[in-house]
């Protein structure tokens, strides 16, 4: 039998902390909104656990966003510019608020892939701040992305 305490040190660690009064987002464009939002996908989370479809976290997220009067739209269509012109449209898993993107993810992990494909939306529909929000693991991760100009 292993001896419990000849486990690593996490001591010198970076703590995650789901009190947001620990984390310091001065400057951060719509730090209130994005705190609700993602505690309300902490709450899915503790609620659902990981293993569903991105689907079922939509929907629960969903529900748990109008509980606290919070405005969402799922599959919200945004317009997509080239040039200053329309071309076509983005559909976000969730666009709260008319201002924030959450995009929904059930994956081991967030990659750098799935932030570039955000950057992009942001970059396109001339938003500013978006969520990724990641259910897949045995937490939820959240990854904040912001388009500074």
């Amino acid at each position: 039998m292993a001896d419990v305490g000849a486990g690593p040190s996490f001591e010198n660690q970076p703590q995650i902390s789901a009190d947001f009064t620990q984390i310091d987002l001065t400057g951060f464009p719509d730090k209130e909104l994005t705190q609700k939002v993602i505690g309300a996908a902490y709450e899915v989370h503790n609620e659902l656990g990981p293993g569903f479809l991105e689907t079922i976290y939509q929907t629960a997220l969903l529900r748990e966003l109008s509980a606290l009067g919070i405005k969402a739209v799922v599959q919200a269509p945004i317009p997509v510019y080239y040039k200053g012109s329309a071309i076509g449209q983005y559909y976000a898993d969730l666009l709260v608020e008319g201002k924030l993107i959450v995009e929904l993810k059930a994956v081991a992990n967030i990659d750098t892939a799935h932030e570039a494909q955000v950057l992009h939306y942001l970059t396109a529909t001339r938003l500013q701040l978006a969520l990724i929000v990641n259910f897949g693991g045995s937490s939820v991760h959240v990854k904040r992305v912001v388009k500074t100009k």
